[in-house]
């Protein structure tokens, strides 16, 4: 066998190799539950500063800066909407849900920069949160109630696609933001999340947002969701109130 015929036959061989490798990764590598679906029982976190800002943004005091979640970088605001923005991050250090403590809503709760816990049953898959202890239900293969109803995490229904994670919400309220920079949307917001294995530790969180009251078209958000894989991981409590000049518990019952 001639050198050029034996070096052929290793690259071949190679190349082989990595297509199986490639075959298998990650379907094949997931952990599942007992009726075959992905496992995403466990505690996850991101580690962006989107919370701040979903856009690319510079350091400012109290902010990180950051590199953008937005896919092709910008947000499609109907320019009757930009005053509203600018108005939001003028007052965001009294008016964002953050300051006061309110539930941030959804996908923001995601990219809170604080941990969740994903518990996944056949029938509803239930996420908790560290802050402000959210607790959101998403019911598997199930309509939504009949609306308009206007609540703060809206209600989410999900089912699968394949190997990916399919929750489809609306029934929102207008009182919550994207960020702390002022982005928001109205009562007509839809959000669809797609969860998705990159690996066995890493997610692929996607959201589709549409709002044809305030944007001009749907667009996405797409980041890395990170498993916390110390011994035993934990939520926590992250009460903010506690810590907040703005917000103020009512006083007797």
């Amino acid at each position: 066998m001639n050198r050029t015929r034996l070096v052929l036959e290793v690259l071949i061989v190679m190349l082989a190799a990595g297509a199986v490798v490639s075959a298998q990764t990650p379907s094949q590598t997931v952990p599942r539950t007992a009726d075959g679906k992905p496992d995403l029982s466990g505690v996850w976190q991101v580690l962006n500063s989107a919370a701040y800002d979903i856009e690319d943004h510079n350091a400012q005091p109290g902010v990180p800066a950051g590199a953008g979640v937005v896919v092709g970088g910008d947000i499609p605001y109907q320019p009757s909407a930009l005053d509203q923005r600018k108005r939001n991050y003028e007052n965001r250090s009294t008016e964002d849900t953050d300051a006061k403590c309110y539930l941030p809503g959804v996908p923001r709760i995601t990219y809170m920069p604080y941990p969740f816990r994903i518990i996944q049953t056949p029938e509803r898959i239930d996420i908790s949160y560290e802050y402000v202890g959210a607790l959101r239900h998403i019911f598997m293969n199930t309509p939504h109630p009949r609306g308009p109803i206007e609540w703060w995490m809206g209600d989410s229904r999900g089912h699968w696609e394949g190997d990916t994670l399919v929750v489809d919400v609306v029934h929102f309220n207008d009182q919550t933001r994207f960020d702390k920079a002022g982005n928001f949307h109205s009562e007509m917001l839809h959000v669809v999340e797609r969860y998705s294995f990159i690996d066995t530790t890493h997610l692929n969180y996607e959201v589709t947002i549409e709002d044809p009251k305030v944007f001009t078209r749907p667009w996405k958000m797409q980041m890395p969701l990170y498993q916390r894989i110390e011994a035993a991981p934990r939520v926590l409590e992250y009460y903010c109130y506690g810590f907040s000049d703005v917000f103020t518990l009512p006083s007797g019952r």
